[in-house]
């Protein structure tokens, strides 16, 4: 029998799939570079514990296709959360539960975004929400920060700039508080006045959420959403940082008009009721005392990072200080070329990620974005010291 010809797809792909390679995770002995958890906070034994709890109750619904917007005692958590964490007030109606934080971003930018519309960011922005941006043929635009958050003139002189070309933005996307990958709360002030200049041009705001468990130190800021009476404020949170990222749990919140649209734009078949049942029933009777001991262990280990930073870096370098989340943003002088170094330094056992991987403009070469959340304080402490030695060695620093 002939051997048949490979048959050949090329012509038959959709113009918007590009190519993308599938490789594993990787990770270096010291991991600064992807934002997982400490295995060790995990409650393992509380989720199986309340799993079974769960399936003894209504385990025989899993014969059913969940629920397309999720699970609605998980939903009904969220919105008692939101009322009484960042006095958000909305109704289970409000809520869609989705595969990660990720999933709930994606429906938005789908919804909301043509090819060639304007989307804005703060000056460095999670990666994975860039990614998204640009997959969907927006024109990513990013605004100048410093450590209160975003510039409020530095806004509206984009706005305006934009505007005068004729260009049309759907939304500013803003990670408020313990930005990723910055690090810093913008300051209820600044809050008010990107508010009320965003509300000028007529520009919606998403505001994502997920890090605002993850404070150990310092008040919390009133969220965006609870200082809009407009519905101007849509917003995503995620389970990842206080249950487990694998656990592949967030949720969306928009006005009517706004979820119907990016409902669209959701895997029709919900979100694993399986997880959605674990995590209902753990977080109900201990979420606040998990987070409590999470932060605990995050500050310490946020502490061992500056204070690793301080002694092998000196004044090379300069570098953020958190009060909360998982990343430190370091900044060496002009003409370091960190992104050049990074697979280098990923061989030779220290992970990070380069500032230009979050820059929408491709600035940010001499930047590095480290989390301190998986290693252990003394893993942190020794991890610093090698990058150091990498630096050194590569004639970045010191010599």
């Amino acid at each position: 029998m002939a051997t048949a010809q490979p048959f050949d797809y090329e012509g038959l792909f959709a113009n918007n799939a590009p190519f993308t390679a599938r490789a594993p995770n990787r990770r270096a002995k010291y991991d600064f570079a992807v934002a997982y958890p400490d295995p060790d906070t995990l409650p393992l034994d509380e989720l199986v514990d309340s799993l079974k709890a769960a399936l003894d109750r209504e385990g025989k619904d899993l014969a059913y296709y969940p629920d397309p917007s999720g699970m609605p005692a998980l939903r009904q958590l969220v919105v008692d959360k939101l009322a009484r964490d960042r006095d958000i007030h909305v109704s289970i109606d409000d809520v869609v539960l989705t595969s990660g934080s990720g999933e709930a971003i994606g429906m938005l930018i789908q919804a909301m975004t043509n090819p060639g519309d304007v989307l804005l960011t703060e000056e460095y922005v999670y990666l994975g929400t860039l990614r998204q941006m640009r997959r969907y043929g927006a024109e990513v635009v990013s605004v100048k920060c410093d450590d209160d958050g975003i510039i409020p003139e530095a806004l509206d002189s984009t706005l305006q700039d934009l505007k005068d070309q004729g260009k049309t933005v759907k939304f500013l996307y803003t990670i408020p508080t313990f930005q990723n990958p910055l690090g810093w709360t913008m300051t209820l002030e600044r809050r008010r006045k990107v508010l009320d200049i965003t509300g000028q041009y007529g520009v919606p705001i998403f505001e994502d959420d997920c890090y605002v468990d993850l404070r150990f130190e310092g008040e919390d800021v009133a969220s965006f959403h609870s200082l809009d009476d407009s519905g101007r404020v849509l917003y995503c949170g995620s389970f990842s940082k206080i249950v487990a990222p694998g656990m592949r749990m967030g949720y969306l919140v928009a006005p009517p008009d706004v979820m119907g649209r990016a409902f669209s734009f959701k895997t029709p078949s919900g979100v694993n009721q399986f997880a959605a049942l674990a995590i209902e029933e753990y977080l109900k009777n201990d979420m606040y005392q998990h987070i409590d001991d999470q932060n605990q262990s995050l500050r310490a280990k946020r502490d061992a990072m500056l204070a690793s930073l301080g002694e092998n870096f000196g004044d090379a370098a300069t570098w953020s200080r958190p009060e909360g989340g998982l990343y430190v943003w370091m900044t060496m002088p002009e003409g370091v070329d960190l992104a050049a170094l990074q697979e280098q330094a990923f061989n030779e056992g220290v992970g990070y990620y380069n500032g230009m991987m979050f820059s929408p403009e491709g600035n940010g070469k001499n930047m590095a974005r480290l989390c301190f959340g998986h290693p252990t304080t003394e893993t942190v402490s020794d991890g610093v010291a090698e990058l150091a030695k990498i630096l050194t060695k590569h004639g970045v620093l010191g010599g």
